[in-house]
């Protein structure tokens, strides 16, 4: 493939399940959706990609009766077919998993699958037979032997949250299975046992969209890749066709120059910054670590091994209880965010919506959340106070490239990768000169991602030194200066940058002592 363009597919001899013909929806000032046209066949994997704000989101809640077109119809099984509440969806076979799951969590995982069609008797609930029946379902996915039926959902992890999901469209006998970004929160072997469940649902013949940023994992699992831009279809290709490259080109209209900036070198990095010596709490113990002037460090382990419970110890959520912290060579105590931030530490949260933005205020707004909540700051870095908001917001928006017409507009109005660039203004409004990313690039596109790499880097030749938590080992691989391994609640080795993802899977399961010395992080036995 050569600038994008994409070769007619070779028609197969089944028929659609699912057709999108000339879907045509537009909301006020924008056309979510501009005649677009997609085909989806019974035991096929087809992967929908694009930008945030490509129109992805809009085409699945359409032909998922969320929404409806203006133009075009929807076409299910050879007949044309309108929706007007997503259960009508569901009763004809279409179901979708979003990344919010729709799950109650003081429920047992029969109880979620089966909400609302229990098997009962004169009003009362038949537990067992309840069971039995969700029982069933996960045989049948062959999930089985993961969860219990009898589990409350409160006790399961992303991943087993995302089989229930699974299983209860199973259980509404779906044909087509739409998943929003299932991905986006597991870990690699979290997102190996979905690769499974998913050629195994093929296997079953079911029609499975998977919308997703990763382009690794849709090369692994999608037969063919339809690229959506700025609500136009762009073309769909068979996935042996192309490369992650000519989808990117397709995705952006442009070459990406890379995907990952420069690594820092040696001699750019200043004085240790910070230093944790024996931190520990009730999770974490044994921590040490140490930090330099514009040096990326990434922490990488498998879910649950402590990543994001050494970033919450940092930034005094959940703080140490023993050990000591250094911060420009003078001890402190970070017993909670208000102190962490005049340490000058930002937090950029793995979970931007409910834990980094207040949705339905304005952008302006969010962006000086931590300058207004810290007046003293705030007056420090701008004497003249209030009148400087003018100048502030506008600013700060043009550093990240927050792309949007005004900032009165509510965050919840913004594209993932728009949202998570809102988040790091109000850290840079602070000036901290320790940034903690945990899982900076979630659910954005690809130049979205690019644009935050870049951002990070700035940051490091400006002095700012960055921790940086990430689940996708490319990530961390191609932004780590050095790179801390979590397990089970201890940094289980200090690797190189140019470490490979097997190397640090091993040292993540605890297989591997990953302490090894390489030039580019220790000097005479210690980092200098």
């Amino acid at each position: 493939m050569t600038e994008g363009k994409i070769e007619s597919l070779s028609t197969s001899k089944k028929e659609p399940l699912l057709i999108a013909r000339n879907i045509t929806k537009k909301f006020p000032g924008v056309v979510a959706l501009d005649d677009v046209s997609v085909e989806f066949f019974p035991g096929e994997v087809h992967a929908v990609v694009g930008e945030n704000g490509a129109g992805k989101s809009t085409l699945m809640k359409i032909m998922a009766g969320a929404y409806s077109s203006d133009e075009g119809e929807v076409i299910l099984n050879g007949e044309a077919v309108e929706f007007s509440h997503p259960q009508e969806a569901q009763q004809r076979g279409v179901a979708i998993i979003y990344q919010e799951f729709n799950l109650l969590p003081e429920r047992t995982v029969a109880q979620n699958i089966y909400l609302g069609r229990e098997p009962a008797r004169f009003g009362v609930i038949n537990q067992r037979e309840l069971n039995n029946m969700a029982l069933g379902v996960l045989k049948d996915i062959g999930i089985d032997s993961i969860i219990s039926p009898s589990e409350m959902t409160s006790s399961l992890s992303v991943a087993e949250l995302q089989l229930v999901e699974i299983a209860k469209a199973v259980s509404l006998d779906a044909k087509i299975l739409i998943m929003d970004e299932p991905t986006a929160s597991l870990t690699s072997t979290e997102v190996q046992l979905l690769s499974d469940l998913i050629s195994r649902l093929k296997e079953k013949g079911l029609a499975i969209i998977f919308i997703s940023h990763r382009l690794v994992e849709v090369f692994q699992v999608a037969d063919k890749i339809t690229v959506l831009k700025d609500g136009a279809h762009v073309g769909t290709v068979a996935t042996p066709d192309a490369s992650p490259e000519d989808i990117v080109y397709m995705m952006v209209g442009r070459l990406l120059d890379h995907y990952f900036p420069p690594l820092g070198e040696e001699e750019e990095f200043g004085e240790v910054i910070l230093e944790v010596k024996n931190g520990g709490n009730d999770f974490l113990k044994d921590i040490n670590l140490m930090l330099r002037k514009g040096e990326v460090v990434g922490i990488s382990g498998l879910q649950g091994s402590g990543r994001t419970e050494l970033a919450q110890a940092l930034f005094g959520v959940v703080p140490f209880k023993e050990g000591q912290i250094i911060i420009n060579g003078k001890p402190v105590t970070i017993r909670t965010p208000v102190r962490a931030i005049k340490a000058g530490i930002g937090y950029v949260t793995e979970d931007r919506k409910s834990e980094g933005l207040l949705l339905m205020q304005p952008i302006r707004d969010n962006m000086l959340l931590v300058v207004r909540a810290l007046r003293s700051i705030f007056k420090w870095i701008h004497p003249d106070g209030v009148r400087s908001n003018r100048y502030l917001v506008p600013t700060l928006g043009k550093q990240v490239d927050v792309r949007v017409d005004t900032y009165s507009k509510e965050v919840q109005d913004l594209s993932g990768g728009n949202q998570q660039k809102v988040v790091l203004t109000k850290w840079l409004a602070s000036q901290a000169e320790i940034f903690i990313f945990d899982e900076p690039t979630r659910g954005i596109d690809v130049e979205a991602k690019a644009s935050i790499h870049d951002l990070i880097r700035d940051l490091t030749k400006q002095g700012v030194a960055v921790i940086m938590i990430s689940s996708e080992l490319p990530e961390i691989i191609g932004m780590s200066d050095r790179i801390l391994v979590m397990h089970e609640g201890k940094i289980g080795g200090e690797l190189p940058a140019e470490s490979s993802e097997p190397e640090i899977m091993l040292v993540a399961t605890g297989q591997m002592n990953g302490n090894r010395e390489t030039e580019s992080a220790i000097s005479g036995g210690g980092i200098k």
